[in-house]
């Protein structure tokens, strides 16, 4: 797919969504069932659980971006991995990179090993490494590329085609790149799962999570999971995410040109240990990152160097906002530690990688000048 397509079906994927009167935006349906004009004849919506017309205009709109056979709107990225993970059987294995979004490692340890399903550490960014953890066990390898909070980056298609050869499914969650830099479907993985919440959705104000799934059957066994246990996406939160997804091109160029800028500026300045961004040419992910995506994202993460207070940081900040999540207009800052990875405990944090002086950066759309100013007063103000 070109980038010319990509930017056309961003705004025109899912059109004439309303053929009955012509509408260009698609109709919000504020409803819960639907009259049956004749018992026992199937009709494509009964009952919103199982389908809603709002909700299906934005489930065909993402499996046209990630080039999958069908797609899946969630209630949250959480209910979104939680029904993915339904998915596989008791007794098996999932294999999780090095550093891993807190949630989903909650998720994990906390209530699906209760259900049977375990899960191991490997080094998806050392496809060779990764193989030796293939065991027979393993049902499926979820990916982060690049990770959360770390920004490591792995190779999708050797992942994919070590995964397969030992018949594991490879399910990546692409919510930092969107389908907008990176595909992971067409490079091998089978499941693609999004936080819409950010880079999708991009204005922080929705909450959203979407699947799409790459093989006609297994999403028939997904829809099944999806009406079964309900966690859908309501009509008025996917009208507002079919509207932020029509500006995710022109957002996400800006965030990621300003992230750049700031990376490189990082790079150079005191007070900082480590710089995590594969838009680096120094970045060890950059060569993967520019054989499988076409931008490094808005999303950056630096060690805080130990002459500096990173509480003094935070409170610095003046136009950067200390908050949770990712991938909106405004910039963020997040202290992983203590907000998006605090559910994981300290020795396992350290085993990944995180430290207590790690700060993630959700570069916004702000004026660059502006915002490395905000930055240098933060490490001014935290010595």
């Amino acid at each position: 797919m070109t980038k010319d397509d990509l930017e056309t079906l961003l705004v025109h994927g899912s059109a004439n969504a309303d053929e009955a009167k012509g509408a260009l935006t698609a109709p919000i349906f504020q409803t819960v069932t639907f009259r049956q004009p004749e018992i026992g004849v199937e009709i494509p919506f009964d009952y919103s659980r199982a389908a809603n017309p709002t909700r299906t205009v934005l489930e065909r709109q993402i499996a046209l971006l990630e080039e999958g056979a069908a797609g899946f709107a969630f209630a949250s990225g959480m209910a979104a991995m939680t029904a993915v993970l339904m998915l596989l059987d008791k007794g098996g294995r999932v294999l999780i990179p090095l550093d891993l979004y807190g949630g989903t490692y909650r998720l994990l340890d906390g209530y699906f090993k209760n259900f049977g399903l375990s899960w191991r550490i490997a080094d998806t960014t050392d496809a060779a490494s990764l193989e030796k953890e293939l065991s027979p066990d393993v049902r499926a390898v979820l990916l982060e590329t690049p990770t959360n909070p770390l920004l490591r980056v792995s190779d999708i298609a050797e992942v994919s085609r070590a995964a397969h050869e030992h018949g594991a499914l490879v399910i990546a969650d692409n919510t930092f790149l969107s389908p907008y830099f990176q595909r992971p479907l067409p490079l091998g993985a089978d499941i693609v799962v999004h936080s819409a919440t950010k880079y999708l959705g991009g204005h922080n104000d929705v909450l959203s999570g979407l699947v799409v799934i790459k093989d006609g059957r297994l999403a028939e066994r997904f829809l099944e999971i999806q009406k079964s246990t309900g966690g859908v996406l309501s009509p008025f939160d996917s009208y507002l995410l079919l509207r932020g997804i029509k500006t995710l091109g022109i957002r996400l160029e800006k965030e990621t040109e300003n992230a750049t800028a700031i990376a490189r500026w990082l790079s150079g300045r005191s007070g900082v240990d480590r710089v995590y961004y594969p838009g680096l040419e120094s970045d060890p992910g950059y060569a993967i990152l520019k054989k499988q995506a076409t931008g490094a994202g808005a999303l950056l993460s630096f060690d805080l160097g130990k002459a500096h207070s990173v509480g003094k940081f935070f409170a610095a900040l003046e136009i950067i906002t200390p908050a949770e999540s990712l991938g909106a207009v405004e910039s963020l800052a997040c202290h992983p530690a203590t907000m998006s990875h605090a559910s994981i405990p300290p020795d396992m944090r350290a085993k990944m990688g995180i430290s207590d002086r790690l700060v993630r950066l959700a570069v916004g759309i702000e004026g660059i000048n502006a915002l490395i100013a905000d930055l240098d007063r933060a490490f001014d103000a935290s010595m």
